[in-house]
This record gives structure tokens, C-alpha cells and sequence, in this order.
């Protein structure tokens, strides 16, 4: 028995011949070859198997005899089988030069292995069914209900619909996306001005973005949103937005509407407490990623460069799985606006998830708003923010000197944008 002692070891010789030296002359049963210490299967280490071997014996260690060979025995599998016929009939010379052959083709093999590899694309011409397709009664592919046509909405009856034809794939999802902007199709323009009206208020005319249907929200401003609706579509040249968003946020935020306070007044509160006629600016929280850039900015930390690589808040591990570990330490690679955050469908930041960020693996149209401990302990406690206290710290300092009274003021208009009441200040 050749074996090491280990487990799941074998022996794989470095010289063609294997020596064993018995203390004193034994009569020798069988020889067997396995790959485990069972002895009874080669497994599943054909590749390693001994295939060809010969058996020798020797009583003095000079005269050698052979007692067996592989010869007589079955081959181990078909290679070893076509190996076998082709050394039957091949003679040394051709067998010297299939050596040769041998060794330059494994030099090629190592030349083209030392090439970098091409780049890759995927090209294919995927085609669809051409149909007719019907409705799936209680989604059971099985059972056939009405057969239907591609179409546009019915209530939007002024549209042109997209074809009927859907084998032509890319003309198929042209037509959709010109029916989409058409200027005829009022749902759209709506759609995108409600959405960016409630970035700025917080709650769009409509309030639920996602549902303009009957089920949705009544608009609270209906003429205005159909106003900024048909600006938004209006040509530049007639006076109006052109389909471009930087002209409608302009709009939005010189608008007196945008630029009043957000105080209260007791008779309006009493006829309209949220503020949906917006007799007031509605006062609302900083959303997560504003609260980060906040802190980045009064401190001086914030990176305001634009475009380039963005960064991440989380290391990127590629074990069995994805796996995404939060930073520990926020370096200034890590000190870019929020924008820039590469998220990853998998990965929690609970700086950012504790203030309502919604998951990155699904659409948020509209973001909760929740009160928790946990969000005065994130700005307490959390690494991150601690980091920050010593940075705005550290500015106040190095800005006014060691006067308290120089650094109470300079540190109110960096968090507050203006000075302290005498109150704030003692």
C-alpha cells in the first residue's frame, strides 16, 4: 500500500518509477490501484489513474524481472483505448515526430494564451411571435381568453395608437415612444411637471405621482398643472420650455410661490392645516441624501465637482455571493455630493436608510416620512457624524479663534444661515 496518511490524498510521481523495499521476501498476492484508501474504485480521479505501468522484482536490487505489465489489461477508459491502438501501429519514427509536433503545439498554445483577449458583444436578432395573442384566463398560459391588439389608452382617444404589427420589433417600440410624447397625449407632460413640482414642495399638484386614474388624487391646482403642462411641450421659439426640465425648475423657484416663508398664520391653519392651496412654503425634512450633503457642506468637506466616477459608501466583496459592507471610515473619496453614490440594489447605508431612503431595488415615486429613535441616534452616535461635529469644530475654531462668543455666531450662520437670538446665545 502506497499512501501519505491524508485524506483525499494520492500519490502522483515526479519520476516514472515508484520503489518499494521490503524488509525481508514476501509472496505477493496482487497489486490493485485506486484513488482512495478504500481501495476498491478508481473515483472520480481518472485523469490521475496509473494507466501504464510495469512490475519488477528484485532480490539483490541489480537483477531486475518483470512479472507483470499493462499490457494484458482492459483499457481505463476510450482515450486510453485510442491511446493503446495508436502506439500499436505508429512506428519510432513517426512517434518521434508526433513528440515533436507535441512540444510545438504546446509552445502555440502558450503564445496564444499570452494574447489579451478581444473584447465581446452580444449580437443577435431577437424576433417575437407574431401572434394572435390573447388574455391568460386566471394566468394559466393554458387557457385562452379574448384575443388583443396592441392599443393606447382608450381615454386618450385623440392619440394615434401604436401598430398592430409587432413583428417589426424596433418599429413596434418606436411607435410607443412617439405615441408617448406625442403633443397630443396629455398624460405625459402632466405626469413629468407633477413630478418635479413635488421635488421642490415635497407633494406633487396630484399627490399620488404614480396614479392619475380615478383611484389617484384630485389635483389640487388642476388649470396650473395643465398650464405648466402644455409650457412644458410648447416649442422654445413659441415661448415655452421645449420638453426641457432646467427652464421648469427656473420657473418653479422664482416663483413667488417657491421664495415665500413657510410661517404660519392661525386663520389659514384653520381652513387648510397641510397647505395644499400653498398659502405657505409647506416646511418639510431634508431627505437623506440632503442631510449627508448638509453636513459635508457647513464643515467645508463637500466635494461640489461635477461628472466623473462616482463613489461608493459600502466595500464590494465577490465571494459565493455579492456581498456589500459598509464603510467603517469616510475618507475624501467618500466626500461627494450624494448624486454620485453608486447604490447598489443590495446594499444598506444606514446613514441613509435610517432617514428614509428607500431601497435601491425598487421604484420609490413618493418616499415615506417616518419618526424613529433610531434617526437621533444615527446623529448622534453614528461614526460619520461624530467625524463631522469635529470637522465643523475644527472650521469654527480655525475661522473666529478661541472667542465663544466669535464661535457660537460663526457656527449658527454655518448650520442656520443666520446669527443667534440672545436666547441661542446663552
Amino acid at each position: 500500500l502506497v499512501n501519505d496518511g491524508r485524506f483525499g490524498a494520492r500519490w502522483i510521481p515526479n519520476t516514472p518509477q515508484l520503489t518499494i523495499e521490503l524488509p525481508q521476501s514476501q509472496t505477493i498476492d496482487r497489486v490493485s490501484f485506486s484513488s482512495d484508501r478504500k481501495g476498491d474504485s478508481v473515483g472520480h480521479s481518472v485523469a490521475a489513474f496509473v494507466s501504464e505501468y510495469r512490475i519488477e522484482v528484485s532480490a539483490d536490487g541489480e537483477e531486475w524481472t518483470e512479472v507483470a505489465n499493462s499490457h494484458d489489461r482492459q483499457p481505463v477508459n476510450e482515450a486510453h483505448r485510442n491511446h493503446r491502438l495508436r502506439q500499436a501501429v505508429i512506428t519510432g519514427e513517426e512517434r518521434q515526430q508526433l513528440g515533436e509536433l507535441r512540444k510545438q503545439l504546446g509552445e502555440v498554445n502558450r503564445q496564444i494564451a499570452a494574447v489579451p483577449a478581444l473584447p465581446v458583444w452580444w449580437v443577435g436578432n431577437y424576433s417575437r411571435p407574431a401572434g394572435p395573442f390573447h388574455v391568460f384566463l386566471g394566468g394559466d398560459p393554458q387557457k385562452h381568453g379574448e384575443e388583443v391588439t396592441p392599443a393606447s389608452l382608450t381615454l386618450i382617444d385623440e392619440v394615434s395608437s401604436p401598430p398592430s404589427d409587432l413583428t417589426n420589433v424596433g418599429q413596434a417600440r418606436a411607435s410607443l415612444a412617439e405615441w408617448i410624447v406625442d403633443p397630443g397625449n396629455p398624460l405625459t407632460p402632466r405626469v413629468l411637471v407633477n413630478r418635479v413640482w413635488q421635488y421642490h414642495f415635497g407633494k406633487g399638484i396630484v399627490d399620488t405621482p404614480s396614479d392619475f386614474g380615478v383611484m389617484g388624487g384630485q389635483p389640487s391646482h388642476p388649470v396650473l398643472l395643465d398650464w405648466l403642462a402644455h409650457r412644458l411641450i410648447t416649442p422654445e421659439a413659441e415661448g415655452g420650455f421645449g420638453w426641457r426640465l432646467k427652464p421648469l425648475h427656473k420657473f418653479i423657484m422664482l416663483s413667488q410661490t417657491y421664495q415665500q416663508t413657510s410661517a404660519a398664520r392661525d386663520d389659514a391653519l384653520a381652513v387648510d392645516a397641510d397647505s395644499r392651496l400653498l398659502w405657505r412654503f409647506p416646511p418639510r425634512r431634508l431627505s437623506a441624501e440632503e442631510i449627508r450633503d448638509t453636513m459635508l457642506s457647513i464643515t467645508g468637506k463637500l466635494d461640489t465637482r461635477m461628472g466623473g466616477p462616482g463613489f461608493r459608501l459600502y466595500r464590494y466583496l465577490q465571494d459565493n455571493v455579492a456581498t456589500y459592507v459598509p464603510l467603517e471610515e469616510h475618507g475624501p473619496e467618500t466626500y461627494r455630493r450624494a448624486v454620485y453614490h453608486q447604490n447598489a440594489r443590495a446594499s444598506v447605508i444606514d446613514l441613509m436608510s435610517d432617514f428614509d431612503c428607500p431601497d435601491p431595488a425598487f421604484a420609490a415615486p413618493r418616499r415615506s416620512a417616518t419618526t424613529t429613535p433610531l434617526q437621533a441616534l444615527t446623529l448622534m452616535n453614528h461614526d460619520f457624524t461624530l467625524d463631522m461635529a469635529d470637522a465643523l469644530a475644527a472650521r469654527v475654531a480655525e475661522d473666529t479663534g478661541e472667542q465663544p462668543n466669535d464661535q457660537i455666531e460663526r457656527a449658527f450662520v454655518l448650520a442656520f444661515g443666520r446669527a443667534p437670538d440672545p436666547n441661542e446665545r446663552e
